[in-house]
Protein backbone atom coordinates (compact mmCIF):
# COMPACT_ATOMS: atom_id res chain seq x y z
CA UNK A 1 0.00 0.00 0.00
CA UNK A 2 1.33 3.44 -0.97
CA UNK A 3 1.50 5.94 1.88
CA UNK A 4 0.02 9.18 0.52
CA UNK A 5 1.05 12.56 1.91
CA UNK A 6 -1.63 14.88 3.27
CA UNK A 7 -2.88 17.41 0.66
CA UNK A 8 -1.06 20.34 2.33
CA UNK A 9 2.24 18.46 2.18
CA UNK A 10 1.69 17.53 -1.48
CA UNK A 11 1.07 21.19 -2.28
CA UNK A 12 4.34 22.18 -0.59
CA UNK A 13 6.24 19.68 -2.74
CA UNK A 14 4.85 21.24 -5.94
CA UNK A 15 5.57 24.90 -5.23
CA UNK A 16 8.17 26.63 -7.34
CA UNK A 17 7.97 29.93 -5.44
CA UNK A 18 7.82 30.25 -1.68
CA UNK A 19 6.76 33.40 0.15
CA UNK A 20 5.34 34.06 3.61
CA UNK A 21 1.89 32.48 3.77
CA UNK A 22 -0.19 30.24 6.04
CA UNK A 23 2.00 27.36 4.80
CA UNK A 24 5.36 28.87 5.89
CA UNK A 25 6.10 31.97 7.94
CA UNK A 26 8.84 34.48 7.04
CA UNK A 27 11.00 33.08 9.87
CA UNK A 28 10.54 29.50 8.61
CA UNK A 29 11.48 30.52 5.06
CA UNK A 30 14.60 32.31 6.29
CA UNK A 31 15.56 29.27 8.33
CA UNK A 32 15.11 26.96 5.32
CA UNK A 33 17.26 29.32 3.24
CA UNK A 34 19.96 29.30 5.92
CA UNK A 35 19.87 25.49 5.85
CA UNK A 36 20.18 25.43 2.03
CA UNK A 37 16.69 23.99 1.53
CA UNK A 38 15.58 27.15 -0.31
CA UNK A 39 17.38 29.85 -2.28
CA UNK A 40 16.48 33.55 -2.11
CA UNK A 41 14.95 34.87 -5.33
CA UNK A 42 13.70 38.40 -4.69
CA UNK A 43 12.33 40.29 -1.73
CA UNK A 44 10.66 37.74 0.53
CA UNK A 45 10.46 35.05 -2.19
CA UNK A 46 12.44 31.84 -2.39
CA UNK A 47 12.82 28.88 -4.75
CA UNK A 48 13.94 25.33 -4.21
CA UNK A 49 17.45 24.50 -5.44
CA UNK A 50 17.36 23.23 -9.00
CA UNK A 51 14.16 25.06 -9.93
CA UNK A 52 14.57 26.81 -13.28
CA UNK A 53 14.15 30.52 -12.60
CA UNK A 54 12.15 31.78 -15.57
CA UNK A 55 10.93 35.27 -16.45
CA UNK A 56 7.46 34.23 -15.26
CA UNK A 57 8.87 33.19 -11.88
CA UNK A 58 10.85 36.42 -11.48
CA UNK A 59 7.70 38.40 -12.41
CA UNK A 60 5.74 36.50 -9.76
CA UNK A 61 8.40 37.29 -7.16
CA UNK A 62 8.35 40.98 -8.16
CA UNK A 63 4.54 41.03 -8.05
CA UNK A 64 4.60 39.85 -4.44
CA UNK A 65 6.51 43.00 -3.43
CA UNK A 66 3.97 45.35 -5.03
CA UNK A 67 0.89 46.17 -2.93
CA UNK A 68 -2.06 44.25 -4.31
CA UNK A 69 -4.25 47.36 -4.61
CA UNK A 70 -1.91 48.92 -7.20
CA UNK A 71 -0.57 45.81 -8.93
CA UNK A 72 -2.86 46.24 -11.96
CA UNK A 73 -2.04 49.96 -12.29
CA UNK A 74 1.74 49.67 -12.58
CA UNK A 75 4.10 48.06 -15.08
CA UNK A 76 7.53 46.66 -14.23
CA UNK A 77 9.95 48.48 -16.51
CA UNK A 78 13.51 49.56 -17.21
CA UNK A 79 16.10 47.59 -15.17
CA UNK A 80 13.35 45.69 -13.31
CA UNK A 81 11.96 44.37 -16.59
CA UNK A 82 15.49 43.56 -17.78
CA UNK A 83 15.98 41.47 -14.62
CA UNK A 84 12.62 39.74 -15.16
CA UNK A 85 13.77 38.77 -18.67
CA UNK A 86 17.01 37.38 -17.21
CA UNK A 87 19.19 40.16 -18.61
CA UNK A 88 20.13 42.10 -15.48
CA UNK A 89 20.75 41.95 -11.77
CA UNK A 90 17.87 41.96 -9.28
CA UNK A 91 16.97 45.59 -8.57
CA UNK A 92 17.36 47.14 -5.13
CA UNK A 93 14.06 48.90 -5.76
CA UNK A 94 11.50 47.97 -8.39
CA UNK A 95 11.21 50.41 -11.27
CA UNK A 96 7.49 50.71 -11.91
CA UNK A 97 5.91 52.62 -14.78
CA UNK A 98 2.52 54.27 -14.57
CA UNK A 99 0.72 55.20 -17.77
CA UNK A 100 0.24 58.97 -18.00
CA UNK A 101 -3.50 58.32 -18.40
CA UNK A 102 -3.65 57.19 -14.76
CA UNK A 103 -3.21 59.37 -11.70
CA UNK A 104 0.13 58.74 -10.04
CA UNK A 105 -0.55 60.79 -6.89
CA UNK A 106 -2.34 57.93 -5.12
CA UNK A 107 0.61 55.62 -5.77
CA UNK A 108 3.41 57.82 -4.41
CA UNK A 109 3.52 56.12 -1.01
CA UNK A 110 4.63 52.78 -2.47
CA UNK A 111 7.74 51.77 -0.53
CA UNK A 112 10.62 49.93 -2.14
CA UNK A 113 9.62 51.13 -5.62
CA UNK A 114 10.52 53.95 -7.98
CA UNK A 115 7.54 55.25 -9.93
CA UNK A 116 7.89 56.79 -13.39
CA UNK A 117 4.99 58.40 -15.23
CA UNK A 118 5.26 57.46 -18.92
CA UNK A 119 3.19 57.07 -22.05
CA UNK A 120 2.62 53.39 -22.86
CA UNK A 121 1.47 52.11 -26.24
CA UNK A 122 -0.78 49.09 -26.68
CA UNK A 123 2.17 46.88 -27.66
CA UNK A 124 4.46 48.10 -24.87
CA UNK A 125 3.11 45.85 -22.10
CA UNK A 126 2.79 42.10 -21.56
CA UNK A 127 1.26 40.20 -18.66
CA UNK A 128 3.53 37.68 -16.99
CA UNK A 129 3.37 35.89 -13.66
CA UNK A 130 0.66 38.14 -12.24
CA UNK A 131 2.55 41.32 -13.14
CA UNK A 132 2.43 43.70 -16.07
CA UNK A 133 5.91 44.03 -17.63
CA UNK A 134 7.18 46.16 -20.48
CA UNK A 135 7.73 44.18 -23.69
CA UNK A 136 11.34 43.22 -24.46
CA UNK A 137 11.59 45.97 -27.12
CA UNK A 138 10.12 48.66 -24.83
CA UNK A 139 12.44 47.46 -22.07
CA UNK A 140 15.48 47.83 -24.35
CA UNK A 141 14.36 51.30 -25.49
CA UNK A 142 13.87 52.45 -21.90
CA UNK A 143 17.22 51.04 -20.76
CA UNK A 144 18.96 52.79 -23.67
CA UNK A 145 17.22 56.09 -22.90
CA UNK A 146 17.17 56.16 -19.11
CA UNK A 147 20.09 54.11 -17.77
CA UNK A 148 23.69 55.29 -17.73
CA UNK A 149 25.98 53.54 -20.24
CA UNK A 150 28.00 51.61 -17.66
CA UNK A 151 24.90 49.73 -16.48
CA UNK A 152 22.92 49.86 -19.74
CA UNK A 153 25.42 48.32 -22.19
CA UNK A 154 25.74 44.86 -20.53
CA UNK A 155 21.94 44.66 -20.18
CA UNK A 156 21.36 45.72 -23.80
CA UNK A 157 23.89 43.12 -24.99
CA UNK A 158 21.97 40.41 -23.11
CA UNK A 159 18.57 41.61 -24.38
CA UNK A 160 19.94 41.46 -27.95
CA UNK A 161 21.60 38.06 -27.38
CA UNK A 162 18.37 36.36 -26.19
CA UNK A 163 16.88 35.51 -29.59
CA UNK A 164 13.61 34.40 -28.02
CA UNK A 165 13.01 38.00 -26.86
CA UNK A 166 12.96 39.20 -30.47
CA UNK A 167 14.97 42.40 -29.90
CA UNK A 168 17.20 43.24 -32.87
CA UNK A 169 19.68 46.11 -32.93
CA UNK A 170 18.23 47.70 -36.07
CA UNK A 171 14.70 47.56 -34.67
CA UNK A 172 15.90 48.98 -31.35
CA UNK A 173 17.73 51.81 -33.12
CA UNK A 174 14.62 52.65 -35.17
CA UNK A 175 12.48 52.63 -32.02
CA UNK A 176 14.83 55.04 -30.23
CA UNK A 177 15.03 57.28 -33.32
CA UNK A 178 11.21 57.31 -33.51
CA UNK A 179 10.86 58.39 -29.89
CA UNK A 180 9.31 61.83 -29.78
CA UNK A 181 11.38 64.54 -28.18
CA UNK A 182 12.77 62.72 -25.18
CA UNK A 183 15.78 63.63 -23.08
CA UNK A 184 18.92 61.55 -23.58
CA UNK A 185 18.02 60.44 -27.12
CA UNK A 186 21.49 61.29 -28.48
CA UNK A 187 23.14 59.44 -25.59
CA UNK A 188 20.90 56.41 -26.22
CA UNK A 189 21.84 56.34 -29.91
CA UNK A 190 25.53 56.59 -28.93
CA UNK A 191 25.09 53.54 -26.66
CA UNK A 192 23.54 51.61 -29.55
CA UNK A 193 26.45 52.54 -31.87
CA UNK A 194 28.81 50.91 -29.37
CA UNK A 195 26.78 47.70 -29.73
CA UNK A 196 26.96 47.67 -33.54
Amino acid sequence: MVNESPPQQQEAQCLELYAPSPLFSWAELQSMAADGVLQPLYGRSFTAPGVSVTPRLRARAAALTVPEKIRTKVVAGRMTAAWIYGCGEPPDRLSLLVDAKHRISSLRSTRGCMLHEVKLGKFDVVSMGGMLVTSPLRTAVDVALHVEAERALPVLRLLLAHEDLGVRLRLLTLAVEASPRVPHKKAALAKLKVLA
